[in-house]
């Protein structure tokens, strides 16, 4: 995998950051989407920078480089980027009956199959735990869902489209429960800590 590291995204990272972005948006849905479909995604998808601010936003690099970002939440917007007004909703969530919501995930397609995007999703998990959360929650796109579900996560429903106008992007409402940890190992299924490869 490299010398591979995972820290926590600053604002000096947001230009990569939608480098990455833009590049995954463009590549990895290319066998899931029409070119219409593609376009009208960017809709519903991009970088919130609230999740910046938050602290709740990792960059993973190889070798210097950035290889992908992703992150979790503790609000209740499910998905979508700064300009996604529809869907914003800054509310914080309550850990005991809520669940986390694991938000703008994406790998450089020049870093796909390296274990990226596993890498980001046991950091949100690791992080959404020691906050008290008890469950996690996404957005997935159809590129994204065959990542998820061999990370654990079941869809728990479809949607037709993701944004309310343009042409209609699938998505799935897809969650995971996280399991308890006793000392530094996982009572259910898991692998090390993100921590423990960086």
């Amino acid at each position: 995998m490299g010398d591979t590291r995972i820290r926590n995204a600053t604002m000096e990272d947001i230009p990569a950051i939608v480098g990455v972005m833009e590049r995954a948006i463009a590549e990895l849905q290319k066998p899931f989407l029409d070119p219409e479909q593609i376009a009208a995604s960017r809709r519903s998808m991009g970088l919130d920078t609230q999740l910046v601010a938050d602290g709740t936003y990792f960059c993973v690099e190889i070798d210097g480089a950035l290889a992908g970002c992703g992150g979790w939440s503790k609000r209740a917007t499910l998905y979508g980027g700064d300009h996604s007004a529809e869907t914003r909703d800054d509310r914080l969530l309550d850990p005991a009956t809520e669940p986390a919501r694991v938000r703008a995930m994406y790998t450089d397609p020049s870093f796909v199959r390296r274990g990226v995007g596993r890498l980001i999703l046991e950091a949100c998990e690791d992080a959404a735990r020691a906050a008290g959360f008890r469950r996690l929650e996404m957005m997935a796109t159809a590129a994204g869902e065959p990542l998820y579900a061999a990370c654990g996560y079941r869809v728990v429903r479809r949607v037709e489209r993701m944004a309310a106008e343009g042409v209609a992007v699938p998505g799935a409402v897809m969650a995971k429960d996280l399991v308890q940890v006793s000392g530094t190992r996982r009572t259910g299924r898991g692998s090390r800590s993100p921590g423990a490869r960086a």
